[in-house]
């Protein structure tokens, strides 16, 4: 007998580039697999990019789609890994914040999950005032700049932005993306 898919007919978006955490690309990746959704690696340029994996580079992922071949109203939701040089490299990239702000614009209220550094990228796009978030420890001050009320919780969720610490949470993180995705647009 088949397991129910929860997430089937759900499409979401990967964006990362070279230096993700491997894991924090892998385990969300495979949970919204798992529950039926579709998941496209987005990420600057074609071919593959290359995880992170405590002091080593670890293994390639394929990428999907280039940024220049997508929008935010294909997807039902995206995901922000963190590892330190992916989120450094895309906050510079303005494409890539434009594509993050798509998410949250008024008319899409979608849900959002970022993960260890990769919140960086929505204090980047601007999304984060008065919002309830987590991150890595060592960009929380960067957080509450850009008018975030950080805290230090293995998940938090706020509206359909669903934000993690480490590694250590993805568990928790994985079922509150798959809940956020499952319920859709957020309001307010």
């Amino acid at each position: 007998m088949n397991e129910p898919k929860p997430l089937a007919g759900k499409k979401v978006a990967i964006l990362a580039t070279d230096g993700f955490e491997q894991s924090e690309l892998t385990s969300p990746r495979n949970a919204l697999i798992n529950a039926g959704a579709k998941v496209d690696i987005v990420s600057q340029k074609a071919g593959t990019i290359t995880g992170w994996s405590g002091k080593n580079w670890a293994e390639d992922v394929t990428v999907d789609k280039i940024l220049d071949d997508v929008k935010a109203e294909y997807y039902d939701g995206l995901v922000l890994p963190g590892g330190l040089i992916n989120p450094d490299t895309l906050r510079q990239d303005k494409q890539a914040i434009n594509f993050i702000r798509g998410f949250f614009s008024a008319n899409a209220n979608k849900p959002v999950a970022a993960i260890c550094h990769g919140p960086w990228l929505l204090a980047e796009a601007g999304v984060l005032k008065g919002r309830r978030v987590t991150s890595f420890g060592s960009i929380s001050t960067d957080l509450k700049n850009a008018g975030a009320d950080w805290v230090d919780e293995p998940v938090v969720v706020d509206k359909g932005l669903v934000t993690s610490r480490t590694p250590d949470d993805l568990p928790a993180f994985n079922k509150k993306l798959l809940e956020e995705v499952r319920e859709g647009r957020h309001h307010g």
